[in-house]
């Protein structure tokens, strides 16, 4: 097998012996590449944020900020990435630096390199518009992923609205179209954060000569099977779904790694060290996206800023899910079938899935099988997967309930771990509601449907008195428990409460105007 090997800062870069258990950050330091650094060591500060070169649906290349804390060295195997100090020079500084240098954008500068990668990234983001709703990433073709086909935006999507073809600057959006989402997951202790926004509201299109915005139009690079066995465990990249499965039907107690958000914390925090880590993020079998008149598939190693794209608008409830999902630095990277696999109570997809009656497609050497996802868990952190399987794509059937929300109940808006989280997905014909699916997560020892509420909500009309006396329904739904986060009592009020508001901002005219 070849050396392993990386592209960094334009550079080809012998990675080395590396160990499995290596994260990308303490290679790239090991480098001399000191810019990025470790703050938290698990995915919230930024500070180690880098570039990845990610394929884009039509062929190109997105460059993609991720932390790099997370990421397993050995998977930057054939892969390019670009450091700080691939941007620009002291003496001839990259547009994001010269933008966040003139208005005080940095002041200890720890922070300062992490910012700019995730800034980079939303500058040569293709749909990034200006001002005139004109593409400032330079693509004349491009139109915001939130725009649905009808030129409508998505419900709860954070993005520019848009008034007679043009953007419409708000709260979280810059007249130049870029997005203050694309810097969450970044903390500066010293800012206050207002010069870093002016530096990224200041920032224009990429320069025709732009070397990083002309590689957007070439192919990323394709994943490389790779092998790396030390002392300390195996990291296996393997080359298509078949090997791993093979892989997996020999070794089921293998860790299975996509975005690594979530083992990464535990290789980092907690000294994990696993025998064998199967890398499964760049395998095309499990990248799969289609949509068809009675089914949308995504597959199970798409991340979820993928999912976000692609979709661009067509199931409303995930996209009042995405901006609350961690940060854009996690989104890049962590995937449904990730979030799956945990089978963590307080994950955030389950309970949309739940609401919008998903299906899991497991599959291992033997074959195939489907499983809804209301059967899929069995336990705390425990699935129906059986040894040997993965998480191969998503269904989520078609048509959508007309009413839908998500309510993360969070000490923080953005960036935090769920105390409660409620999926809504809700029909209602003619004043009365037609059918009912509600997902709920952080009260139970697995994510659960409302099956109770659901229950009392169908067949009655969607009004305020029989929203209610469903919310005292709901209220009692799952066993929630005393923890740091929340009481049992505070969960329980917040379940009831969700229904209420869901009612309140989804009233029907007859209502709304009485």
């Amino acid at each position: 097998m070849n050396p392993l090997q990386a592209t960094v800062n334009g550079c080809p870069t012998d990675l080395g012996e590396i160990r499995a258990h290596t994260n990308a950050l303490d290679w790239l330091r090991d480098q001399g590449l000191t810019g990025c650094k470790e703050g938290c060591a698990e995915g919230e500060c930024g500070a180690c944020a880098i570039l990845v070169a990610r394929p884009t649906a039509d062929g190109g290349t997105q460059w993609t900020s991720v932390n790099a804390c997370l990421v397993p060295a050995a998977s930057l195997d054939g892969q390019e990435v670009v450091t700080a100090e691939g941007l620009g020079t002291p003496d001839a500084l990259h547009p994001v630096q010269e933008e966040m240098a003139q208005r005080g954008g940095s002041q200890c500068g720890y922070c300062t390199p992490g910012f700019v990668c995730s800034m980079a990234a939303e500058f040569y983001r293709k749909e990034r518009c200006d001002g005139a709703g004109h593409p400032a990433g330079g693509n004349p073709a491009g139109g915001h992923p939130a725009v649905r086909q009808n030129g409508n935006h998505a419900q709860g999507r954070h993005t520019p609205a848009e008034r007679d073809g043009r953007a419409v600057t708000d709260h979280e959006h810059g007249p130049n179209g870029f997005d203050l989402h694309a810097l969450s997951g970044n903390l500066c202790r010293c800012t206050g954060y207002r010069p870093i926004r002016d530096a990224a509201y200041a920032l224009g299109a990429p320069a025709e000569d732009d070397v990083l915005a002309a590689r957007r139009d070439q192919p990323a690079p394709t994943p490389a099977a790779t092998r790396v066995s030390r002392a300390d465990g195996e990291f296996v990249r393997p080359a298509d779904l078949p090997e791993a499965l093979g892989i997996l039907a020999d070794h089921p107690d293998a860790v299975l790694v996509a975005g690594s958000t979530d083992w990464g914390v535990e290789v980092n925090i907690l000294g994990r060290r696993a025998p064998l880590t199967l890398g499964i993020d760049r395998l095309e079998e499990l990248r799969t996206f289609s949509v068809s008149d009675d089914v949308i598939e995504l597959g199970a190693a798409l991340s979820l800023s993928e999912i976000e794209t692609r979709l661009a608008g067509r199931v409303p409830l995930l996209d009042q899910l995405f901006p609350q999902f961690a940060s854009r630095l996690i989104r890049n990277g962590a995937t449904i079938g990730g979030n799956l696999g945990t089978g963590s109570p307080i994950g955030d997809t389950p309970p949309v899935l739940l609401a919008l009656e998903a299906s899991v497609v497991l599959a291992s050497s033997g074959g195939e099988r489907e499983v809804p996802l209301s059967d899929y868990f069995t336990g705390y952190r425990q699935s129906v997967r059986r040894p040997g399987e993965l998480v191969r794509t998503i269904r989520i059937p078609l048509p959508l309930s007309g009413v839908s929300a998500f309510h993360k109940i969070a000490k923080r808006r953005f960036d935090d771990i769920s105390s409660v989280a409620v999926g809504f997905a809700i029909q209602v014909e003619g004043g009365v509601v037609t059918r009912a699916r509600i997902g709920l997560g952080g009260v139970a020892a697995t994510p659960v449907r409302a099956l109770a509420t659901e229950a009392a909500l169908e067949g009655r009309a969607w009004t305020a008195e029989s929203v209610r006396e469903a919310a005292t329904v709901m209220r009692g739904e799952g066993t929630p428990m005393d923890d740091h986060r929340a009481s049992s009592t505070y969960r329980s009020a917040m379940l009831g409460t969700a229904l209420l508001k869901l009612h309140a901002e989804n009233a029907t005219p007859q209502e709304v105007g009485a």
